[in-house]
């Protein structure tokens, strides 16, 4: 296990910020150019009705030509605070089409997609489906509260960065809350470093339904790693209960104490920012160490109002990834 730096290695890192250190809100958006915005209808165009959006490509000349524009949100998510909003889509005059597809390409921009599930799927509606997560559902088909988590804590590939685009908002609830790891690592070497050892161990994590013929239900993962010279959490406390769970090993009282202890730090309200994602708003964030929550909500009774979001998943082209 590579060594862990210590507090005086990080405590002049950007990413180790709280609630009264991570800026006004204003500070946390990128502005998209209006000749950026108005070009992607026509590439979306290109595509034939019939094709899946995920089949439109954005070329490295384009690529190039958006990057000054982007380099403010790649350097936020990897040298700043680890997310990002991008302001904004003009969803209320484009069909869904045209909107989830310029996001796809934004998205393109900033990493390299790469499958959500064992499906293949490469853009996923976060949306409340009445599924229930004790029947095998995952939080973001449900309108419960997610808990503090790193998407994709399960998989065996690192997952750099979590993309949400806002199509309708709820009715109430739905916050957007994010922690900083960094600031929780500092927290716990501070107070409680028996803990922070007990986190360095790999606990037992649910697929939840990410199985290929062959593999196991669960996998070993330890919930604070160091990979590459970047802190890297694997994190969300049901999956990892029911994979103890199937893998037939109990959590220790040792291990239930070091999860308890991490809930109750990254509950801290001082530790914490939120914000509410509005129709057309794109929402980046670096989930390495980055820990986001979303609060429950309420929907409109008509379904063409409902709460309706779209994940993406990326990872880092070369250059920005963490090179140690």
């Amino acid at each position: 296990m590579p060594p862990m730096p210590s507090l005086a290695e990080r405590s002049s890192a950007a990413h180790a910020w709280t609630k009264d250190t991570a800026g006004a809100e204003r500070q946390w958006f990128c502005q998209l150019p209006p000749e950026m915005i108005s070009s992607l209808p026509d590439l979306v165009a290109a595509l034939p009705p019939q094709q899946p959006i995920t089949e439109l490509r954005l070329g490295v000349r384009m690529r190039e030509q958006w990057r000054p524009a982007l380099a403010p949100a790649l350097d936020e998510l990897e040298a700043g605070r680890g997310f990002v909003i991008l302001e904004r889509l003009p969803v209320e005059r484009w069909t869904q089409r045209e909107a989830v597809a310029g996001y796809w390409l934004l998205g393109q921009a900033l990493g390299e997609p790469f499958a959500q599930n064992v499906q293949g799927t490469l853009l996923y509606d976060v949306r409340d489906t009445g599924q229930e997560v004790a029947s095998g559902a995952r939080f973001s088909v449900t309108s419960y509260e997610s808990s503090f988590h790193t998407d994709n804590s399960f998989g065996d590939c690192v997952l750099d960065y979590v993309g949400l685009i806002c199509l309708q908002a709820a009715r109430s609830g739905g916050i957007s809350q994010n922690v900083s790891g960094y600031a929780v690592l500092d927290v716990l070497e501070r107070e409680r470093p028996d803990v922070l050892q007990t986190l360095l161990q790999p606990f037992h994590v649910d697929r939840r339904g990410g199985v290929l013929a062959g593999e196991s239900p669960t996998v070993e993962r330890p919930v604070i790693a160091w990979e590459n010279g970047d802190l890297v959490l694997r994190y969300l406390r049901h999956w990892i209960e029911v994979g103890h769970d199937k893998a037939g090993q109990p959590l220790t009282p040792q291990q239930q104490r070091a999860l308890d202890t991490l809930d109750a730090v990254v509950a801290r309200p001082e530790l914490r920012v939120e914000f509410s994602l509005q129709p057309g708003q794109i929402y980046f964030t670096n989930n390495r160490w980055i820990l986001h929550n979303r609060t429950a909500f309420s929907d409109h009774p008509e379904p063409q109002r409902r709460r309706h979001l779209v994940r993406l998943w990326l990872r880092a082209r070369s250059g920005h990834a963490p090179t140690g």
